[in-house]
């Protein structure tokens, strides 16, 4: 971020078991997202449970982390219910557990509905570059949406209204 640019925070639904976002997962990231112009991003250190190799952090997790980020972001600026379709990864340098990362989220290309693309960087506390991923994501139809209970369907259209 820039000098003088503020983060502002948004708002997540209490009480849901996603295992990145969730508020009620014991065992989950609970990630706390913010808006940075354009992209949408978090922090987060890892921890020896999330390892794979001595000291690195597990792929899989970290595929979570911009798998999560780029969701929100699309959420965020397109306020609608996507899932993921397609996904890709470059694990450019190793990630250590134990150090302080920004992962941060940018739409691509909204021109082909219901299909949106976003990308996504994980960096150090350096600025380093050591992730970077792409992603293909599909707007859920009402008829999809049929089996998310109404009272989260009404939480996150209700968050959507309050996305700025």
């Amino acid at each position: 971020m820039g000098k003088g640019e503020k983060r502002v925070y948004i708002e997540k639904p209490e009480g849901h078991y996603c295992f990145a976002c969730g508020t009620a997962n014991p065992i989950g990231f609970n990630l706390q997202f913010y808006r940075n112009g354009d992209s949408i991003c978090t922090e987060i250190t890892l921890k020896r449970v999330h390892e794979g190799w001595h000291g690195v952090a597990h792929g899989g997790l970290i595929s979570t982390l911009v798998d999560e980020v780029m969701s929100w972001t699309i959420m965020y600026f397109k306020k609608t219910f996507i899932v993921t379709r397609k996904m890709s990864i470059k694990y450019v340098r190793n990630v250590r557990i134990g150090i302080p990362l920004v992962v941060c989220g940018r739409l691509l290309d909204d021109s082909s509905p219901p299909k949106i693309a976003a990308k996504s960087e994980v960096r150090d506390e350096q600025g380093r570059l050591l992730v970077r991923s792409t992603g293909e994501f599909v707007i859920l139809s009402g008829e999809e949406l049929s089996t998310v209970p109404e009272a989260e369907k009404k939480d996150m259209l209700s968050l959507f209204g309050r996305f700025k």
